[in-house]
């Protein structure tokens, strides 16, 4: 802009001197307004092309303050969103950091917690290892006890434990009695109670061992009869009755009736056969000098084999409980049927006749002790036993 105004100053200067310096000198007339033109054009030229370039740099100055205004602008701009969102990334951590903070809490107080109650546990497992400990020297105590009690007793009385097994024995052989029926099993275990207090070589058992020797000669004296025999020869009768043929009356056929011819021939001697046949349906008079015996139906020849079935079955049953009132009862009763509903004639019904009088014979009845005698006397001798070594009874063992 200086140098604007310096060139203009010259420029207004120039034409000033050139007017001086005409005054003096004389020019031609013509050549004066060329040589103004000339001077004139050139500077104003110039100055025009200084004044573009001037504003063009001033235009530029301009663009480049607004592109660095606006260049600033923008990223401060950008800065500050970054600087708000690095602020919301830090709150946010903060508080991430916080909940991480309280729950590192939370579950430092709840192992806090356990940590206690573990010690709480271990205090009772302590006292309960000590009870323990207690209770084991206590029974460690106890055991040696009963091991000086029982090397002290070695030797001296071994008696005593066989006279416990020959009670065993005849307890057992009670129970087979009685519970059982098992006379055999009951006399075989009666017989190796004996046997132990034979080993013993003590005359005070003596008295024990003669009422053992009573006790096996009731047994023996009780009826032998198998009852399990008896009632598996009754159950091989059973699946016979189906095939036994029932003592049934049988129509005789008709002599006088004539049957229906085949042929086509014979037409006229069908149709009377026919009509007499019909005609003879209607009235009928037979005379006959023999009882007429009524027939029996299937259902009553099904009632007859169950009612022979039941009454054997009944006599089994009898046979297995020793009762022999009703056992002979239930034979008698199907001994009855067979003689009244079946056909005595057939080998069949003869041999199960023969059979069921056979096992009629049978004596079934069991008349059983009451109490074997040697029970209660060998109790009193091995509690009188047991007393005299403990001092105390059996509530020292």
């Amino acid at each position: 802009m200086a140098d604007n105004k310096d060139n203009n100053k010259e420029a207004s200067a120039l034409p000033a001197i050139e007017g001086k310096v005409t005054g003096k000198r004389e020019t031609h007339p013509s050549s004066q307004p060329k040589q103004k033109a000339e001077n004139s054009t050139t500077p104003k030229a110039r100055s025009r092309t200084m004044l573009w370039i001037m504003i063009v740099i001033c235009l530029l100055g301009v663009a480049g303050v607004g592109g660095a205004g606006y260049w600033f602008i923008h990223n401060k701009q950008d800065n500050q969103e970054n600087l708000v969102k690095t602020q919301g990334q830090l709150l946010q951590d903060q508080e991430n950091q916080r909940a991480r903070l309280e729950k590192l809490n939370q579950e430092n107080a709840a192992l806090q917690q356990q940590l206690r109650e573990f010690e709480q546990s271990r205090q009772e497992l302590a006292r309960a290892v000590n009870d323990l400990s207690d209770s084991s020297r206590t029974m460690q105590q106890q055991t040696e006890s009963a091991l000086r009690q029982l090397r002290d007793l070695e030797g001296k009385r071994p008696s005593d434990w066989l006279i416990a097994e020959a009670d065993y024995l005849v307890r057992m052989a009670g129970r087979k009695v009685w519970l059982e029926r098992d006379i055999r099993t009951a006399i075989m275990l009666l017989v190796n109670a004996d046997k132990r207090l034979k080993s013993l070589s003590d005359p005070s058992v003596l008295p024990v061992r003669a009422l053992i020797a009573e006790d096996i000669q009731t047994l023996q004296q009780v009826n032998p009869v198998s009852r399990t025999s008896v009632a598996l020869a009754i159950s091989g009768l059973l699946p016979q009755i189906d095939k036994l043929p029932l003592d049934t009356f049988e129509r005789p056929a008709d002599p006088t009736q004539e049957d229906v011819s085949g042929s086509v021939d014979d037409w006229k001697a069908n149709i009377k056969r026919v009509w007499r046949a019909l005609v003879d349906d209607f009235i009928s008079v037979k005379r006959t000098d023999t009882p007429v015996e009524p027939l029996m139906s299937e259902q009553q020849q099904w009632l007859n084999r169950e009612q022979l079935k039941l009454a054997l079955m009944q006599a089994q049953s009898a046979a297995m409980g020793a009762e022999h009132t009703l056992y002979q009862q239930s034979l008698t009763n199907a001994l009855t049927l067979l003689k009244q509903k079946f056909d005595q004639d057939d080998s069949k019904v003869a041999g199960m006749i023969s059979g069921l009088e056979n096992l009629q014979d049978t004596d079934v009845s069991k008349e059983l002790p009451n109490k074997l005698a040697a029970q209660a006397p060998l109790e009193s001798l091995l509690e009188q036993r047991v007393k005299n070594v403990f001092g105390q009874g059996e509530s020292a063992i």
